[in-house]
């Protein structure tokens, strides 16, 4: 599954599932724009992806602020010429049972999960339409498929990325484009990382394989989804969750 030629962005590089997916663009061949707040763990990224041969820019940027997108994108697409492969993967959490939640909490993270992607599809699209080629990939979860007890916003806002997923995956399949979400299921991460123990045991029980999943586990179905082997698939949600949820 090569990307040789290929140029990807990816939001929320700096850590976690994006860190991840970033390494493994550019390992299959891609350049890579990774982007996302903290500019010191961007630099040590970009110098893991350059030791391995690889080759990455980063671009600081917080994808709540819609003035720090356009100028990211706008920075990106004048250093590559093109982003042919968007991954959608910033996300943050801000839990709290919904009678207890303030509208704040809830703003923010609708505005980081789900309004960022949109705004971040907007400004790779006429790229995309102009070549003819395109693959957007949503980081959605698995609580945005079945809910979760105290997490009302960030459920709601994956769950809007999977509808977001597929009214993108039909306006823009004609010019051959693909969209498709990743939903992760309980995957360590340093945001699952905070949980108890007793919480990560009783998560563990629910998976059929057994195990929580890694980063790279979820890295290497955003590869996937990227390549051309996977040039049929649009509008598709791919769990990545161990059996966690089926159906």
């Amino acid at each position: 599954m090569t990307l040789s030629g290929r140029v990807a962005l990816v939001t929320g590089a700096s850590q976690g599932i994006g860190r991840a997916c970033a390494l493994r663009l550019a390992a299959s061949g891609a350049a890579v724009a990774v982007a996302a707040r903290n500019q010191e763990k961007l630099t040590d990224l970009l110098r893991e992806i350059e030791a391995a041969g690889g080759k990455a820019s980063a671009f600081q940027m917080d994808v709540a602020d819609e003035e720090q997108i356009k100028a990211a994108f706008k920075a990106a697409l004048g250093q590559f010429g093109k982003i042919d492969i968007l991954v959608n993967n910033a996300g943050i959490t801000r839990d709290q049972l919904v009678m207890r939640m303030k509208r704040a909490d809830w703003d923010s993270v609708l505005n980081t999960n789900l309004t960022s992607a949109y705004l971040c599809i907007q400004q790779v699209m006429s790229s995309m339409l102009k070549q003819r080629w395109g693959r957007i990939i949503n980081i959605t979860s698995v609580f945005g498929q079945m809910g979760q007890a105290g997490q009302a916003n960030y459920a709601a806002s994956k769950a809007g990325l999977i509808g977001l997923t597929m009214a993108i995956a039909r306006e823009v399949g004609s010019r051959n484009i693909t969209c498709n979400a990743v939903a992760p299921g309980f995957i360590e991460t340093s945001m699952t990382a905070v949980l108890s123990e007793e919480f990560k045991q009783g998560a563990v029980k629910m998976i059929p394989l057994g195990r929580v999943g890694t980063t790279e586990d979820v890295a290497n179905s955003v590869a996937f989804l990227a390549s051309d082997e996977a040039s049929y698939i649009t509008g598709h949600v791919l769990s990545v969750n161990g059996g966690m949820l089926m159906g």
